[in-house]
């Protein structure tokens, strides 16, 4: 209801012709919040009380004019009417509406009150005690309101957990700690802290912010940017698809290693035995050569080949996985992010409280100081080496799920005022202190098995000695030499021994796969109550990858959804449509050389492409859209402008950072060539072997089917053709978030006119704004 204010000013103003429509909207959301405010509901997203069906609003009139009005209380009866005359005159489109609303109503409703109804109105403005009045001092936030039809979040809490799950996947629990002790242990987190100030903060604050403010999906973003910019999100779009394919294949090898899991003792912890007839049995000879968890992973799990080149077998085991997988996929995405929104609820912090179980176990198993000081112990000297920036870069790129398009998506949900700059930093820093920790517990498992390794390679060293001389205490005396103990000359060679070297068994723990499928295994394989471990372990890397995976289709399912390709089918029906094209191509992975093509698309389906798109939404951002723009809008949504440092680093430090990375990359694969991990079964053991030329075309064919987008839609757009259709602007309050945050005009300042070529009138130098939406209508 309509406190005494909005009653006196709507009662003065009915005779008015011309409805004053800003008047009537602000206090029809100031109603609505009420509304909300008095039955508890919710005021994020759409599952707010006070929202109303578009479809609905036709018949407001009948409702609120078919109220029974007890005739003893008069005032109850003009603060009614007056109410449906308000409700009545907001949603007509006519004067005559309102006429004909105010004759329904009985003539007591416009009249001026008589001085007892002015009293007991006074005395219903202010709520008894203990009652359930609508609190006046309750003021409606600009976006609380039915205009925008877009889905919401159905609160902050569920928006962050999903833009977290998202953004912390598996690389920061098994690339990070690899890279971290790779390139200089403690010293390569000051590279890695630079680069999160430099280029993922700021390009995550992008990307949220832009997303939030044109509320579309990537595509109807950036062609909203520019109609020549449309080619970014389709690039994204088509990036998401590649990842997403072989994304849910480390999902469905999870899926594989949790339903072994269950199994005491774990299928892999020890060799697999050759039974002869007499009952004698011999253990495998591949297995013997290597080790249980590797024989596991590749023989039984993968059943791998020699090489790229013969494929052999079809996995059907893997193939199953990879059905479930994708099944499970769409069961959390069928109603986009209804569905989504609250799987992540259950996703999002499971990963930390495993994390938090085995950082309490590792910290009291023997050997873990040496795993943590092997990884914390600085090489200050691998601070020059390029090649530590370049991956430093990467890695916080790729950890963060930069140009993916599922930022911009997620980020579109959210109400006009989210403060996505606090987002940004907040989720930044979570995924930055994630990856530490996980190394923390990573290191601390690895040092456990390396002191077991260790010991073990120690006490067989020592059984030899005394076999052969009784005694340990021998000198370093190398194989086939002969040697003399206490006086006494022996006979022949010295034989082998074990090489037994804790350090350099910590610096061949593996990364990404070999880390999580064999190496962290192995280690799980010496601890009590191990199936335990192990499910705890996999159920992790699946709530891990499970909610990247929801990120990263949900760019793809929004694009097609901005694209119009099928305008005519329902969301959920789309998202099955999706899945099972993504299903039926991921089987490419489900034979004995699918490994080998999972690692073909981990190294170039993603890495070459999402620089080039992050690369262009900078400049888009920066030189077409302009920064004085950019950030005049986020000033309209969360009441601040952003700062010199985030325009500096969209305009010229991170479109740098991501040059050099890319330049430096491809220049790195053509001097030194580029290989796979191929499995030798005769042996053993892992050996590197050279792309064949068929594998450098899909290599092209992967990059340029994302790539040659961006100046595709630009060069079609010049010749007049539309492969993207132009859309209406999304709604946006500019003028109530103007008022609500009572921002004023700004004024270009000395600096931003130097050092960013604005001017005084507000144009930019080194830019061009071609085909741009009017600024009034975005």
């Amino acid at each position: 209801m309509a406190n005494a204010g909005h009653l006196v000013r709507r009662t003065s103003q009915r005779e008015m012709v011309v409805p004053q429509k800003s008047l009537d909207r602000m206090e029809m959301r100031d109603m609505r919040n009420r509304l909300v405010q008095e039955n508890g509901g919710p005021s994020y997203g759409t599952t707010n009380q006070g929202f109303e069906d578009p479809q609905k609003r036709t018949s407001v009139k009948k409702r609120t004019t078919s109220v029974t009005i007890p005739e003893e209380n008069k005032v109850i009866e003009l603060i009614t009417n007056v109410a449906s005359v308000l409700l009545s005159h907001q949603l007509s489109s006519t004067q005559a509406v309102k006429t004909e609303v105010i004759a329904d109503n009985e003539k007591d409703a416009i009249q001026s009150p008589t001085r007892s109804e002015k009293e007991e109105l006074g005395a219903l403005a202010s709520p008894p005690p203990g009652g359930d009045a609508i609190q006046a001092s309750v003021i409606s936030k600009p976006g609380d309101n039915t205009e925008d039809e877009r889905e919401s979040w159905d609160s902050k809490w569920q928006y962050l957990l999903a833009v977290i799950g998202y953004a912390v996947g598996l690389g920061s629990v098994w690339r990070f700690p690899y890279l971290c002790q790779k390139n200089g242990g403690g010293a390569f987190l000051f590279p890695y802290l630079i680069m999160l100030a430099v280029e993922g903060i700021p390009v995550f604050y992008l990307e949220l912010a832009v997303g939030q403010r044109l509320r579309k999906g990537a595509i109807g973003v950036w062609n909203q940017v520019s109609p020549y910019c449309g080619g970014i999100g389709v690039a994204s779009a088509f990036v998401s698809f590649n990842v997403a394919l072989y994304y849910n294949t480390i999902i469905a090898w999870c899926l594989y290693y949790l339903a072994g899991s269950f199994r005491s003792p774990l299928p892999w912890s020890e060799c697999p035995k050759e039974y002869y007839a007499n009952g004698s049995y011999k253990i495998v000879r591949e297995c013997a050569k290597s080790s249980p968890t590797e024989y596991f992973w590749y023989r039984e799990t993968l059943e791998i080949s020699p090489d790229i080149n013969h494929p052999e077998k079809f996995n059907w085991k893997i193939a199953i996985c990879l059905v479930v997988a994708w099944f499970l996929t769409y069961l959390c995405m069928a109603k986009g992010i209804a569905s989504s929104g609250k799987v992540v609820y259950v996703t999002a912090p499971f990963p930390y409280l495993v994390l938090v179980i085995f950082f309490v176990r590792g910290i009291t198993l023997p050997g873990m100081e040496h795993g943590l000081k092997h990884l914390f112990t600085p090489d200050w000297g691998k601070i020059l080496d390029p090649t530590v920036w370049l991956e430093a870069g990467t890695q916080i790129f790729f950890s963060l799920g930069l140009a993916f398009g599922g930022l911009i998506a997620f980020s579109s949900y959210n109400p006009v005022h989210n403060n996505c700059f606090r987002d940004a930093v907040v989720c930044g820093i979570i995924n930055c202190c994630t990856a530490i920790f996980a190394a923390i517990v990573v290191f601390s498992v690895l040092g456990f098995k390396a002191h077991v390794t260790f010991e073990h390679c120690i006490e067989e060293r020592n059984s030899i000695l005394m076999e052969l001389f009784n005694t340990t205490d021998i000198d370093h005396i190398a194989a086939g030499e002969m040697i003399t103990v206490n006086g006494t000359r022996v006979e022949g060679p010295m034989p082998e021994l074990p090489k037994c070297d804790l350090q350099e068994t910590l610096k061949n723990s593996a990364s990404g796969t070999g880390l999580a499928f064999i190496v962290f295994t192995e280690a799980i394989n010496q601890f009590p109550w191990a199936p335990l471990w192990s499910v705890l372990f996999f159920l992790m890397l699946f709530t891990l990858g499970i909610d990247s995976e929801f990120g990263t289709l949900e760019g793809v399912i929004t694009s097609v959804v901005d694209l119009k390709v099928f305008p005519n089918i329902r969301k959920e029906i789309l998202t099955a449509i999706i899945c099972c094209i993504c299903c039926a191509i991921s089987m490419v992975f489900a034979h004995g050389a699918g490994n080998y093509v999972f690692i073909l698309f981990d190294d170039f389906s993603g890495n070459i492409p999402l620089l080039i798109v992050a690369f262009f939404e900078c400049v888009s951002v920066s030189y077409v859209y302009g920064l004085k723009r950019f950030s005049d809008d986020i000033e309209l949504m969360i009441g601040s402008r952003p700062s010199g440092f985030f325009l500096l680093c969209w305009k010229y430090i991170s479109p740098a950072v991501m040059l050099t990375i890319l330049g430096s990359s491809v220049i790195k694969q053509v001097v030194n060539g580029s290989s796979y991990m191929a499995w030798d079964a005769n042996e053993g053991v892992v050996t590197f072997e050279q792309w064949p030329h068929w594998a450098w075309g899909l290599v092209a064919v992967l990059v340029l089917i994302s790539a040659l987008w961006i100046p595709g839609i630009a060069l079609t757009r010049l010749c007049g053709i539309h492969i993207i259709q132009d859309d209406e602007p999304a709604w946006f309050p500019a003028e109530e978030l103007r008022e609500f945050h009572t921002v004023v005009p700004h004024k270009v300042t000395y600096v931003e006119q130097k050092l960013f070529c604005i001017h005084e009138d507000g144009s930019e130098g080194l830019c061009c704004p071609i085909g741009a939406p009017p600024k009034e209508n975005v």
